[in-house]
């Protein structure tokens, strides 16, 4: 098998061209063996397959979260809507406990669910694989849901560093 050729390209350039593709933004969450609530906001969201309904997400192998996500039995990927911004900046930058103040849920396997989230989807952490600098969940979806109103609720969206919401064209 022919290998890659080195890339003619240098980080930077990498960021700018990846920034072009809009994600939707998600806040995974789990809790630690203390019982203590565990919350990370990642856009590497991405189905992967119908049957068995399987989704994926990364998380940077330096994250402070690794080895929590990497121990547990299962997490929650929750699909952030326009208005959850805030929630959004939370758990990408708040130190200590992310969850002071937050509404939210205990989903059937006791992870948090968070009020307002425009889907949630109940994971089994099934598997991982380390690619470069991150590591790949793969997760089980056990249950999932949409917010009642998911008709009329925009999505967040981050694109070339910026955050949106969507209209229909």
């Amino acid at each position: 098998m022919k290998r890659a050729s080195p890339p003619n390209f240098d980080q930077s350039a990498f960021k700018q061209a990846l920034s072009q593709f809009a994600t939707g933004v998600t806040v995974i969450t789990t809790r630690a063996e203390s019982g203590q609530l565990i919350g990370i906001t990642a856009s590497s969201f991405n189905s992967v397959s119908l049957d068995p309904p399987l989704v994926l997400w990364s998380l940077a192998t330096r994250s402070a979260s690794m080895p929590v996500f990497q121990a547990n039995s299962h997490y929650v990927v929750n699909v952030l809507a326009a208005s959850q911004l805030d929630l959004c900046k939370r758990f990408a930058t708040v130190k200590g406990n992310r969850f002071e103040g937050v509404s939210h849920a205990q989903g059937d396997t006791g992870m948090p669910v968070l009020d307002g989230a425009l889907a949630w989807f109940e994971c089994h952490n099934r598997s991982r694989y380390q690619e470069g600098d991150h590591v790949i969940f793969v997760g089980e979806v056990e249950r999932c849901g949409v917010h009642e109103n998911v008709a009329e609720i925009s999505p967040l969206v981050f694109q070339n560093g910026q955050f949106h919401g969507l209209k229909p064209l």
